[in-house]
């Protein structure tokens, strides 16, 4: 039947049923129990004090009685009789108590019949004690205790019709009328003594029969006990293996189940983690590279950016020495008398410039070098973002930047080399022309008119020269911030990667230990 139920309906029928085994158990003692006090409530509230109640008013009866019988004897002084009286007193307030504390104490109908027959034969004795009082009041009134004896005496000395023999006469009147009235008390005593002693009879017997029955409820409560003692454990005891197998297979099986399964992810897991730290470890890797041949690269844009400045100054130096050459030629215009001199200077000048131009060409020769490199870097650099996922997005929009300033750098070395290219074939016509007007000084006119529009044409170019140098130091220094963006997010993105490698390694560790305690909660199982 329990294998039809889930776990917790197993736990929770297990303690329905031990709860109910306890419960029998204690109810039966509860039930025994509350029996046995009821009587012992039934002796200690009701007929002990009933009984005790009617014994104090028998014996303030009974000293009532025997006082009574004093009162007769004409031995006794008047201080005897005094405190025979006393103790009569005594004994009435002893009679008050007692039927006080009887009439507070529950009755059974059969007592309370025999409680009012008790009442009856009690009035007519407390009256016949009442009168009994009265003529003793009298006889002490007469003031001769003796009479029989005062009598007597009054006879031997001859005065027998004396006052004082009618007053002894009196008193011994009294004293007989007071001796039958003792003898009537007597059986009005016994009647009442009796009917008292019926009640508390009464009492003893409802008394016995509360004892009796609770020594039966006792031997009743001990064979339930002993039986719950010895039947309850041995119940709860196949109760609790039986439920306890039960359980527990079903449990057993579950959790080596559960274990298994724990055990074979945690192997999987802790295989997949040893496989990604590695990877973090080679991005790590391979970032720290990438970071590495960044900074070279951001080192050699910033001497490029150096060199293009240089190369700035000098195509302005060289545009301030065309404007030089156009004066020159407007004074050999002016006064062909000193143009050997000035043809030698533009001859040095021209030469001077295509050595400017030789390094303008070398200069523009490494940018473009340079951008090459810079753009097979940035290529590099896209495949290590779209490699590295989310983290690598940012560092992939600043290489496509890179890239296409580098490819701007490398059309614009292009042009100046082209512009190089056209500075030095004017240079070598302007070497032919100065040649040429050294060798004839008839034609320095007009070769001075071609001169003059040759430089012209070359300050023209100079100042292309200019303007594509600006360009080429503007894009080399932007090239210059870029790669030190790149340069910060590729420290950021190695930063990540090292917290990612070391978060892979606890994990690592933590599934490790998992699997341990997986393999040691299989060996308890």
């Amino acid at each position: 039947m329990l294998r039809n139920l889930n776990l917790q309906t197993r736990l929770i029928s297990a303690f329905l049923m031990m709860g109910i085994l306890v419960f029998l158990v204690a109810w039966v003692g509860w039930s025994s129990t509350s029996n046995l006090s009821q009587h012992i409530e039934t002796l200690g509230k009701n007929n002990l004090p009933s009984i005790e109640a009617l014994l104090k008013i028998n014996e303030g009866q009974t000293q009532i009685e025997s006082s009574e019988r004093a009162l007769i004897n004409p031995a006794l002084s008047q201080e005897e009789r005094q405190d025979a009286l006393n103790r009569m007193d005594k004994a009435w307030q002893q009679i008050k108590d007692g039927f006080k504390a009887y009439e507070a104490t529950p009755r059974t109908p059969e007592e309370d019949a025999l409680y009012k027959q008790m009442l009856k034969y009690w009035e007519e004795w407390e009256q016949e004690d009442q009168e009994l009082l009265r003529i003793n009041q009298e006889f002490e009134t007469v003031g001769i205790l003796n009479p029989l004896a005062l009598q007597l005496n009054l006879i031997n000395q001859g005065k027998s019709k004396s006052p004082e023999m009618a007053r002894a006469k009196t008193a011994s009147n009294l004293l007989n009328k007071l001796r039958q009235q003792a003898k009537l008390i007597r059986f009005k005593f016994i009647n009442s003594e009796n009917a008292t002693l019926a009640v508390v009879q009464a009492n003893r017997k409802q008394a016995n029969e509360a004892y009796e029955t609770a020594y039966n409820d006792s031997k009743n409560t001990q064979v339930a006990v002993l039986l719950g003692m010895t039947v309850g454990p041995l119940t709860a005891i196949i109760l609790g293996v039986a439920l306890s197998m039960a359980i527990a297979k079903p449990l057993d099986k579950a959790l080596k189940g559960i274990i298994n399964m724990i055990v074979s992810s945690s192997t999987e897991i802790a295989a997949t983690i040893e496989q990604q730290e590695r990877i973090a470890v080679q991005q790590a890797a391979s970032v720290n590279q990438t970071t590495t041949t960044m900074d070279e690269l951001g080192a050699s844009s910033r001497q490029s950016a150096m060199q293009a400045e240089s190369a700035l100054e000098n195509a302005s130096n060289v545009l301030n020495l065309a404007a030089e050459g156009s004066k020159v030629v407007h004074k050999t215009q002016q006064g062909m008398l000193s143009l050997t001199e000035k043809v030698g200077a533009i001859a040095e000048q021209v030469l001077h410039l295509s050595q400017q131009t030789n390094q303008i060409a070398n200069i523009t020769n490494l940018v473009s070098d340079l951008a090459n490199q810079t753009n097979m870097l940035a290529i590099n650099a896209t495949v290590e973002a779209v490699r590295t996922g989310e983290q690598g997005k940012g560092f992939g929009v600043v290489a496509t930047e890179i890239r296409r300033l580098a490819d701007q750098s490398k059309k614009s070395s292009d042009q100046i080399n082209d512009l190089i290219n056209g500075i030095n074939n004017s240079i070598n016509k302007t070497v032919m022309v100065t040649d040429e007007g050294k060798k004839t000084l008839d034609n320095s006119l007009k070769l001075t008119e071609g001169t003059a529009d040759n430089f012209n044409k070359v300050a023209n170019a100079i100042n292309s020269v200019v303007v594509s140098s600006q360009q080429i130091y503007l894009n080399t220094k932007q090239q210059a911030i870029a790669i030190e963006q790149v340069v910060d997010a590729m420290n950021l993105l190695n930063k990540g990667a090292t917290e990612t490698a070391s978060g892979i390694t606890q994990s690592r560790i933590g599934t490790q230990t998992l699997n341990k305690a997986a393999l040691n909660l299989t060996s308890l199982v």
